[in-house]
């Protein structure tokens, strides 16, 4: 087992990306904006590792970046919103040739336009109602399908030392349940919406979105990815996922070939009695097991874990302490290393010990590595 060591908790997190090639310098590029002055920007020679884009400097955020936060329900489906896009465009665009950037074409006004109703703005994709259509006719004929449009930008770099737009991703919030009120300040009524008015209306929408950007000149010509994300409920605490996407290929109007994509989080302990989750399960019920068994001062210990394609991809698991002394932290932590080892030894699993000061201890554990990444946060 690797020795543990004491980590200041402000540079904790820029050392969990392990070790990392001996630096070189930057590579400062210029960036084509189709305008009379080039921009000037760096391309970091350094990646964490071959899942995660290189991103340029400075950093542009998305000309409708404050409106995922208002249009999606919580956070963990914002972040997965992002990161899931960003995971299945690799599909299209591979970290080792293309570089990301926050999406720059689309205006947080014309994205509040594309996600009204037809009948509040001609642009709207969102399904048009009637004034004399009651809420609950709106709820099951009409409802909210579109919750919000994330959009990513894929650069690449030139022969003459810049960089230019080489695709786009969209990603389509979908609302699995529409909420409504008969009365105003009234109680929230629920109505879901089945999954294959998901696909339809998804597929549909996206069709019309490529359409859109293909009128923009230099939208003309480059690959779309589109994926189409399914929200959870307002009161789950794991995400959602992409289930579906798709590619227009540089210089097509539409999307010929939608893929199925298996994605899926599972809280853990679950009782779901799922042949893909029994085995994880046991072994997470077994650790916690052992960990009530020792330790009694503690909160509790839940997990989240991602599933692909019925296998399991990776296990995070909380832990909130009641205990504050450092030499605590460090048995507890040795402790916990040690049944992670013994309880899942062929999975990816992250453990993160908190407190009421914030974090405390960090455990990595690659699948089949016998020495998990320790890291104790001193101050």
């Amino acid at each position: 087992m690797k020795s543990f060591r004491l980590i200041p908790a402000l540079v904790a997190a820029a050392m969990l990306v392990g070790c990392v090639p001996a630096s070189k310098e930057d590579t400062e590029i210029a960036q084509d904006k189709q305008q009379e002055k080039a921009e000037t920007t760096i391309i970091p020679n350094i990646s964490i590792d071959d899942s995660y884009y290189k991103t340029l400097i400075p950093y542009k955020e998305s000309a409708s970046r404050g409106l995922i936060v208002s249009n999606i329900y919580t956070k963990y489906d914002i972040k997965e919103a992002e990161t899931g896009l960003m995971r299945l465009s690799q599909n299209e665009f591979d970290t080792d040739n293309y570089f990301f950037q926050e999406g720059q074409y689309l205006a947080e006004s014309t994205v509040k336009d594309w996600l009204a109703r037809s009948s509040q703005e001609e642009d709207g994709l969102n399904p048009p109602t009637t004034d004399s259509m009651t809420p609950e006719e709106r709820a099951t004929k009409a409802p909210i399908y579109l919750a919000h449009i994330v959009e990513q930008n894929y650069l690449t770099k030139t022969d003459d030392n810049k960089v230019k737009l080489g695709g786009i991703s969209i990603g389509l919030a979908m609302n699995s349940i529409y909420y409504y009120q008969k009365e105003q300040y009234g109680e929230y009524y629920e109505e879901p919406i089945p999954e294959a008015e998901l696909v339809k209306q998804g597929k549909k929408m996206a069709a019309e979105i490529v359409s859109r950007l293909r009128s923009r000149e230099e939208l003309n010509d480059v690959p779309i990815v589109v994926g189409l994300f399914k929200q959870q409920a307002r009161n789950k605490i794991i995400p959602g996922t992409y289930f579906s996407y798709g590619v227009a290929k540089a210089g097509q109007n539409d999307i010929s070939d939608w893929q199925a994509i298996d994605e899926e989080y599972v809280w853990f302990p679950t009782d779901e009695s799922k042949d893909v989750y029994r085995e994880v399960s046991k072994h997470f019920k077994n650790f916690k097991q052992d960990v009530d068994k020792y330790f009694s001062n503690y909160t509790s210990v839940v997990g989240t874990g991602f599933y692909k394609n019925k296998e399991i991809q990776e296990l995070k698991i909380e832990i909130p302490i009641q205990f504050f002394g450092t030499t605590e932290v460090i048995g507890f932590t040795q402790y916990l290393t040690g049944l992670l080892i013994k309880q899942f030894d062929n999975i990816n699993v992250e453990v993160s010990i908190t407190s009421v000061n914030g974090p405390e201890a960090l455990i990595v554990k690659k699948a089949n590595d016998g020495e998990p990444y320790v890291h104790i946060y001193e101050g």
